[in-house]
C-alpha cells in the first residue's frame, strides 16, 4: 500500500489543518480528494480524477462550486494517498498548487463559520456611542443602527484579518520561498543582531515584504519607522530587500518606503509591476494559480463597482437575509447560545 514520505506527510498535514485560538478547520481525506480534482481540472488533467468528480461538477471552476460540495462523501475506489501521489507524478508543481488551493479553501471554510457564529453585539457594550447621534432619530432606530453597524464591523474586521493571513502563504509558495517568524528569521535587526525580524518570504538571498497597500493613515509614526528599518536590516543580514505592494494607490508613505528599499540595494514593485514580478518568479503552473485565484478575482470585483446599491438586512433568527439591489442572499446562523461574542484572533506568528 503506497504511503507518504516524511516531507510529503508534513506538507499534507499542514495543508489540511488550520489551527490557532479561533475556529479550527480540518479537511478530511474526501475533501482533500475533491480539491485534488479541482487542481487536475484547472491544469487540464481532468481525466485523472474521473473517479472523484464528474466533468460537469467542476464546470464552473472552484469559485463557482458550493463549499458544501467539497464535504460530500467521495465514492471513489481510490484513496487520497494514491490519488495525490499519482497526480504529483503527472502534473508539474502539483503539490505547491494543491497546498495553495488548500490555504484558500480553509480560509473560505473558516469565514463561512465566522458568519455563522459571530454574535449580534449586546447593547450594553456599544450604548455609549449613541451620544454622537442621540436625538437625531428615534431611539429604537438608533439602537438597531448601533447594533447592525457593530456586527458588520466585526465581520469586516475578521474578513480583513483572514484575507491578510491568506496572501502570505500563497505568495510565498508562488515565489518558491519560506516565511519566518522573528524567532527563526535569518534577518537580524541592525540595531541588535541578537533579535530577529519576522519576514514574509525569503527566497535564496532575497527577502520580500508583502503589502496589500501603503496608506498615509495607516499606523503611527513608530510603526512606520519599524517598516522603514526592514530594508536596512535585510542589507546588514546579507539579503536583498524587495517590496511588493499589490495596490498601486499612491501615497507619501509608499514613496518613502520604496525609496528606503532602493537605498539599501533593493527594489520596489507596485501594482501591475508587482503582479508581473510574482507571476514571472512563479513559473507557468503557479503563475496560473496566482492569476486565476488571486489577481483576476480582485480585478473583476474592483472593476464591477460603479455605485453603492440599496441595502437591506434582516435578522430572521437562524438566518440573516441581505439584499443589495435586486440580489438577495442568506447567511446561515447558529442558535444564539452557540454564537461567539468575541472571536479570538489567531496567533499566526509561529512558522
Amino acid at each position: 500500500m503506497p504511503t507518504f514520505d516524511k516531507e510529503t506527510k508534513q506538507l499534507v498535514n499542514a495543508a489540511r489543518k488550520l489551527g490557532g485560538k479561533g475556529i479550527p478547520i480540518y479537511l478530511e481525506d474526501g475533501e482533500l480528494m475533491r480539491l485534488c480534482a479541482v487542481v487536475a481540472t484547472d491544469l487540464r488533467k481532468a481525466d485523472l480524477v474521473k473517479a472523484v468528480a464528474a466533468p460537469d461538477e467542476l464546470s464552473k471552476g472552484y469559485y463557482g462550486t458550493a463549499l458544501n460540495w467539497f464535504t460530500n462523501p467521495v465514492k471513489a475506489t481510490t484513496t487520497f494517498v494514491d490519488l495525490f501521489l499519482n497526480l504529483r507524478s503527472q502534473i508539474e508543481d502539483f503539490a505547491t498548487y494543491f497546498k495553495c488551493l488548500c490555504e484558500l479553501h480553509k480560509r473560505r471554510r473558516k469565514y463561512e463559520r465566522i458568519l455563522e457564529v459571530q454574535a449580534i453585539p449586546k447593547m450594553e457594550t456599544i450604548v455609549p456611542r449613541c451620544l454622537l447621534e442621540y436625538g437625531m432619530r428615534p431611539n429604537e432606530t438608533l439602537a438597531s443602527w448601533l447594533v447592525w453597524r457593530k456586527w458588520l464591523y466585526d465581520i469586516d474586521n475578521r474578513s480583513a484579518q483572514e484575507t491578510g493571513y491568506l496572501f502570505e502563504p500563497i505568495l510565498t509558495a508562488a515565489l518558491g520561498g519560506t516565511s519566518y517568524s522573528h524567532k527563526k528569521s535569518p534577518i537580524k535587526r541592525a540595531s541588535d543582531p541578537t533579535k530577529g525580524r519576522q519576514v514574509d518570504c525569503v527566497e535564496e538571498k532575497t527577502a520580500y515584504e508583502f503589502k496589500m497597500r501603503v496608506t498615509i493613515a495607516a499606523s503611527g509614526q513608530g510603526r512606520f519607522k519599524e517598516e522603514l528599518d526592514f530594508a536596512k536590516d535585510c542589507k546588514s543580514s546579507g539579503y536583498t530587500p524587495v517590496l511588493l505592494v499589490l495596490d498601486p494607490t499612491p501615497s507619501v508613505r509608499l514613496d518613502d518606503l520604496s525609496a528606503e528599499f532602493r537605498q539599501y540595494g533593493g527594489t520596489a514593485h507596485i501594482g501591475l509591476d508587482a503582479w508581473r514580478h510574482i507571476e514571472e518568479k512563479a513559473g507557468a503552473v503557479m503563475g496560473h494559480f496566482v492569476e486565476r485565484y488571486v489577481r483576476l478575482p480582485l480585478a473583476e470585483v474592483d472593476g464591477s463597482y460603479k455605485k453603492l446599491q440599496p441595502l437591506s438586512i434582516t435578522d430572521n433568527g437562524l438566518t440573516i437575509t441581505a439584499k443589495l439591489g435586486d440580489q438577495e442572499f442568506q447567511i446561515a446562523r447558529v442558535r444564539p447560545e452557540e454564537q461567539i461574542e468575541d472571536l479570538e484572533e489567531d496567533d499566526e506568528d509561529e512558522r
